[in-house]
């Protein structure tokens, strides 16, 4: 009698134990972001992407919730992350490149973590590893940069090679460097609340572009920010740029002009990865068309 006692004991011990575990294996790779809303206005991610292969994933390091982003397995790839800007209190990071391990197995830790050398397998089959970048001849490209975040933990964070993508050097150090820095000066100089950014890529659209013949390689980068709460005594020449405002860079000098054109006057400055500023919506618009789908960055167009 003892004996059967203990057993069922044990049974609705276990029983009762399942459902706490089986939240625990979910983990950070789902199928929405309900574990990391605030990093979106309204809490409400961007609306209209239907297309398949695109991953959630909340991005955790040190037990604690930093950015989104919105992966691509087939591409190895995020299509965006999204994040609140916040001034970094630091230098930037000497931190190792980390992986997303739920990605590669459903029951994994959900916190991101250094690559094993070498990686393992399914690793390398559902991301991007360090050496696909090595001897490319692009630079590992930050969605969510470093810069743009306020800790130690934070700017650690966005070493994930699921926040990165094939960036050239001259866009990654040159005027899309110049672009990150204006939108964190406009934030401390005109925001008076938050302000949310989703940083992202858009696809070569006539035939994909690839390193190793693994990661998909951006023909453009884009950003939008929404600062819903700005003061009400901007000068003039800023009123264009609040609530939301956009931006698309060249990741191909060789691109054509229809989306952002070449300043043949800054070229030497620009050396052909211009960044064309320009309204949330025409921002919208391209992305509608190059992606095939109608996409809506912000709730209500960050309108309170």
């Amino acid at each position: 009698m003892f004996r059967r006692s203990s057993l069922q004991c044990s049974i609705r011990a276990l029983l009762l134990l399942i459902p706490w575990f089986s939240c625990l294996v979910v983990g950070e790779v789902s199928h929405n972001f309900s574990q990391c809303q605030e990093f979106f206005y309204n809490r409400t991610p961007p609306r209209g992407i239907t297309a398949a292969g695109y991953q959630p994933i909340c991005q955790r390091y040190k037990n604690q919730y930093h950015f989104a982003s919105l992966y691509h397995r087939q591409h190895r790839a995020p299509l965006f992350s999204a994040y609140l800007l916040s001034p970094p209190d630091g230098k930037r990071p000497k931190t190792p490149w980390m992986c997303e391990p739920q990605l590669a197995f459903s029951h994994a830790s959900p916190e991101m973590r250094q690559f094993n050398t070498p990686p393992d397998q399914n690793v390398m089959e559902s991301q991007a590893v360090t050496q696909d970048y090595s001897n490319s001849s692009f630079t590992k490209g930050h969605l969510n940069p470093s810069m743009h975040q306020k800790t130690i933990e934070g700017r650690k964070a966005t070493f994930t090679l699921t926040n990165i993508v094939p960036q050239r050097a001259g866009s990654n150090s040159g005027p899309w460097s110049i672009l990150e820095n204006a939108m964190l000066r406009k934030f401390k100089a005109f925001c008076n609340g938050s302000m949310y950014l989703i940083t992202g890529v858009m696809p070569y659209q006539s035939e994909a572009r690839w390193i190793n013949n693994r990661v998909s390689v951006p023909e453009y980068m884009w950003s939008a920010y929404c600062c819903p709460l700005f003061r009400s005594d901007l000068p003039e020449s800023e009123r264009l740029f609040f609530p939301t405002f956009a931006a698309v860079g060249r990741n191909d000098r060789n691109s054509g002009e229809e989306i952002v054109p070449v300043n043949v006057k800054a070229r030497a400055a620009t050396r052909g990865y211009d960044v064309r500023r320009m309204p949330l919506e025409t921002l919208e618009g391209i992305l509608a068309q190059r992606l095939a789908m109608p996409i809506s960055l912000f709730d209500g167009n960050c309108r309170k």
